[in-house]
């Protein structure tokens, strides 16, 4: 038998393969990026920073992200890219090395009311098999324990073509987990007819008191020229037979005024063009119309559960499906963990670690029952994560788009070790973030700037996170900020009084919130800030809330138009002309007529998604050309919309531009950090701290004497954070109340008074566990707020 030798070849350097570790980008100029340039290191965690505004969102999701998804999606076949939202190529000279892009971002979720945590995560999902597997008494198939499946019987005639044709019955059933009562929606709409009509008035007294149903137009002439009764006799005396033709109706075609038109009672009428809508997409006097009318009860069929009775019969050792939805979920992973089934083994296995993951990333006290359109941003983009936290991918791209936000300093050590994590698997994790804490673990940072908007857009500083404090840049200087106790609090001059407060986690919480002082609302995520302030505190009148909620507006809405800035605009460009107002409005008389003021043609492929184009005629500037040659202050309208605050305040606050109106309201927006925005800039591409910002501005000038506000940091640089807590002392100063729920010690730091939630989350919170200056909160440093705020101010 010879003997095999194995002579060792002398390995090279450095495969090709193994060279391409970086990601290239070179002359990148989406939105305000000025020839940007940056070579971005693979499998390694790179944290941008730089000021709101300075282009980090521009370069990470508009340029990296955007580009590998769109070659993504080129791979598939055109049926398919039909489904998918059309992404053009980014304003970019060479992208190099890009990997698959996952992107995790603060979007919020659905607010479909059948999506729930469970529903987003699939651990409804496995679920439903486990209790079809081991429930009892067994009712039926996964789909059996699901409220998104109605129950179906039917039975029919079908062809088979068997040689010879021939008819077969078929009988078709399936059994769902939908409660028929509530569709799967866990409450039930009731109309309140008192809002739809005055029964002590006739119909030609306007009787009905919907929208767009007075003053003698069509929707008011269907019911009074119809013939079935009497439009000069009150409501009140109509018969039975009138009453239920009024309100009740089936649709009939028939004759009015001389017109074939088709009749339909009044409720199915209102239910169809106006309650069956998204309330978000109305109007905003119809959607207080919608609000007023329609009351929503839990569903009495199946108490909110959502599910038949049958779903709920259904049991795994005294445990039902709704049962295991409404368990805290760290509740629920013990319950799990409990359960020991061989036949099911692997799939408990996946369960737990399924239910695990909520409780590593810090959300271990929400339910699987919870609304997904109930969460916020923050928790939004953690829920996202539960899926990449267990999977097998690696070499691919995690995008994260300011994952602490909505997070305790206590949690943000935990969000650190996942990012970590999932880039030693091999990832290259990329993340747009504020917080001194995750920058201080990034591999490599890539600082944007020196300013926001036209003032920002290029690279002040790469390297390594020494190399930032070391570099002076506006990130660098202000790294180590921290900011002090104050050495005197302002004293209260009265209080808000709440007493028994029970939402969601709160037990029975009895607490006295100063006025006219800063009172800072404390606690880990989930320990019932939100439920304490935004379901205690009437939002009657005086209090005005603030959150980070989406604006409602589409996508012609701009912080112009927002703020009512175009307003005086338009009168001053008109006064100047002399000529109309509506002129300078893109969504009136002076909309170019090719794209109808939207600045873009939305062209329809067909089998394929649509594609936005710059339109030819007005060069995306969305007014008609004469428009263009009115001027004021040397400047036409669309070149006074491409101005930033900054630059607009300048402009209408001296000069030949002066218009005191406009000047007032971009003050304001300068005030709450908003100066580099264009004020033509579409809402839809504001981030949240953005929208909430652009809220308080338009709120400032209001009468209200009590201003609420949820994490006004989120989205803000270390510099904005100083001049937020100015614009809060000034509030203060004159004479306001402001109760902020914050998780940044500057702020802490800064408050009158603070009231700390906890110990933990969920049912261990929901206590007020301090409530005193933040001296004493630091002094006693007998809370998880207190330690975290002593180390921050290095007591």
């Amino acid at each position: 038998m010879s003997k095999v030798t194995k002579v060792d070849a002398q390995s090279p350097a450095l495969h090709a393969a193994d060279s391409h570790d970086l990601i290239r980008v070179h002359g990148a100029r989406v939105n305000n990026l000025k020839d940007v340039s940056v070579e971005i290191p693979k499998r390694r965690l790179t944290v941008f920073t730089g000021v709101s505004g300075s282009g980090k969102s521009s370069l990470v999701f508009g340029t990296v992200a955007a580009e590998s998804q769109r070659l993504i999606n080129e791979t598939y076949s055109a049926f398919v890219q039909g489904f998918m939202p059309t992404l053009t190529r980014p304003e970019v000279d060479v992208l190099d090395g890009l990997t698959t892009a996952i992107i995790v971002d603060q979007q919020r979720m659905g607010a479909d009311p059948r999506s729930t945590v469970g529903t987003a995560t699939d651990a409804n999902a496995m679920l439903r098999i486990l209790f079809s597997r081991l429930g009892t008494p067994h009712i039926g198939p996964p789909s059996a324990y699901a409220f998104n499946v109605p129950s179906v019987r039917a039975s029919g005639a079908i062809t088979v073509e068997r040689g010879a044709r021939k008819t077969e019955k078929a009988t078709f059933t399936r059994t769902g987990g939908m409660c028929p009562r509530c569709e799967g929606r866990g409450t039930v709409s009731d109309i309140d007819l008192g809002q739809l009509f005055d029964d002590s008035l006739s119909l030609n007294e306007g009787a009905i008191t919907v929208p767009g149903y007075k003053g003698g137009g069509w929707n008011s002439r269907l019911y009074t020229e119809s013939g079935f009764f009497d439009p000069d006799k009150p409501i009140s005396k109509f018969t039975k037979k009138e009453l239920h033709d009024f309100l009740h109706r089936e649709p009939t075609r028939m004759k009015i005024a001389g017109i074939n038109m088709t009749y339909e009672g009044l409720i199915p009428r209102v239910q169809k063009s106006m309650l069956s809508k998204d309330t978000e997409a109305l109007q905003p006097h119809i959607r207080e119309f919608v609000e007023r009318a329609v009351t929503f009860t839990t569903c009495p069929e199946c108490d909110g559960t959502r599910l038949s009775e049958g779903a709920r019969s259904s049991k795994i050792e005294g445990i039902s499906i709704a049962d295991a939805c409404a368990m805290q979920i760290s509740d629920l992973a013990q319950w799990v963990r409990d359960l020991d089934e061989p036949s099911v083994a692997p799939l408990l296995t996946k369960l737990r670690h399924t239910l695990d993951s909520f409780g590593e990333i810090g959300l271990g006290y929400l339910a699987l029952d919870r609304p997904a359109g109930t969460l916020s941003g923050g928790e939004a983009q953690r829920v996202k994560m539960i899926r990449h936290l267990g999977s097998s991918l690696t070499d691919v791209t995690y995008v994260f788009d300011e994952p602490t936000v909505g997070l305790h300093p206590h949690d943000i050590q935990r969000m650190n070790d996942l990012l970590l994590r999932l880039r030693d698997k091999g990832n290259t994790v990329l993340v747009v973030e504020h917080k001194p804490e995750v920058i201080a673990i990034a591999d490599h940072i890539v600082d944007l700037g020196p300013g926001a908007g036209t003032g920002g857009g290029t690279v002040c500083f790469e390297g390594t996170v020494e190399g930032l404090r070391a570099g002076g840049t506006i990130t660098g200087r202000h790294f180590d900020d921290r900011a002090a106790l104050k050495e005197s609090v302002r004293k209260s001059d009265g209080a808000l009084e709440i007493r028994g407060a029970s939402a969601n986690n709160l037990h029975d919480v009895d607490v006295d919130v100063p006025l006219g002082v800063l009172t800072v609302i404390t606690g880990v995520a989930g320990s019932g800030k939100s439920s304490l302030v935004h379901g205690s505190i009437p939002a009657a009148a005086g209090v005005v809330s603030v959150d980070q909620s989406p604006i409602r507006g589409s996508r012609r809405s701009n912080p112009a138009t927002y703020t009512g800035l175009l307003e005086p605009i338009r009168k001053a460009f008109a006064k100047a002309n002399g000529v109309k107002p509506a002129l300078f409005s893109a969504n009136s008389e002076g909309a170019c007529p090719t794209c109808n003021g939207a600045g873009v043609v939305y062209t329809d492929l067909a089998m394929m998604a649509g594609v936005a184009s710059t339109c030819e005629e007005c060069e995306g500037k969305r007014f008609e050309a004469s428009v263009l040659d009115y001027r004021f202050g040397g400047r036409d309208i669309s070149e006074v919309l491409a101005l930033s605050v900054t630059e607009a305040e300048e402009f209408f606050g001296a000069g030949e531009a002066h218009t005191p109106a406009a000047h007032r309201i971009l003050e304001r927006l300068a005030d709450v950090g908003l100066g580099y925005l264009t004020i033509g800039q579409p809402l839809t591409t504001l981030s949240g701290g953005e929208r909430q910002r652009l809220k308080l501005a338009t709120h400032m000038a209001d009468k209200g004497g009590v201003y609420v506000l949820d994490e006004p940091t989120t989205g803000l640089h270390l510099a904005d954070v100083e001049q937020l807590l100015g614009l809060l002392d000034r509030l203060v100063d004159s004479g306001k109340s402001v109760i902020v729920i914050e998780h940044h010690q500057a702020v802490m730091a800064h408050a009158d008074w603070i009231i700390d939630l906890g110990p933990g989350a969920g049912h261990d919170g929901g206590r007020i566990v301090f409530e005193g200056t933040p001296a004493d909160l630091v002094a006693a440093c007998s809370t998880l707020t207190g330690e975290h705020l002593a180390a921050y101010v290095g007591s």
